[in-house]
């Protein structure tokens, strides 16, 4: 028995897919030009690059605090009076902030004489030790 005498155990149910030859014809069943017609083509899988784009750690790239509008004690010391109340909404009133501002910070940039009540806003630590030594408070 020779190799050209050699047969299969089992008949192929389909035709071997040869291009120039067999049922095919020129393109083999793989179309015709690119990537997938070649061979030995690989294609990178598409949900590959859509995990490569997710940010790496939870909250990267996407900050939930949200910024706050800046107010400083200078500022304070030309619009009020001593005794008054600084909160948002006489902030907004005295056009200090804009009515979209969310969270409030007073800074203690300047000069504070007066004694004011300072409500619902954050303050930094220097600012609320000036705003005591004035004589005011601050509520939380």
């Amino acid at each position: 028995m020779q190799i050209h005498q050699v047969k299969r155990k089992t008949k192929l149910k389909k035709g071997r897919y040869v291009g120039r030859g067999g049922k095919r014809g020129t393109t083999a069943g793989r179309g015709t030009k690119g990537q997938k017609a070649r061979a030995g083509h690989n294609i990178r899988p598409e949900i590959q690059d859509m995990i490569k784009k997710l940010p790496k750690l939870r909250g990267y790239r996407f900050k939930s605090r949200v910024k706050p509008s800046v107010v400083n004690l200078s500022q304070i010391e030309t619009k009020y009076n001593a005794g008054e109340a600084v909160n948002r909404e006489t902030l907004i009133a005295k056009k200090i902030i804009t009515g979209k501002a969310k969270v409030i910070k007073i800074l203690a940039t300047g000069k504070l004489t007066k004694a004011v009540t300072v409500e619902g806003c954050e303050l930094s630590v220097s600012a609320k030790a000036k705003v005591e030594q004035a004589g005011g408070k601050v509520v939380e």
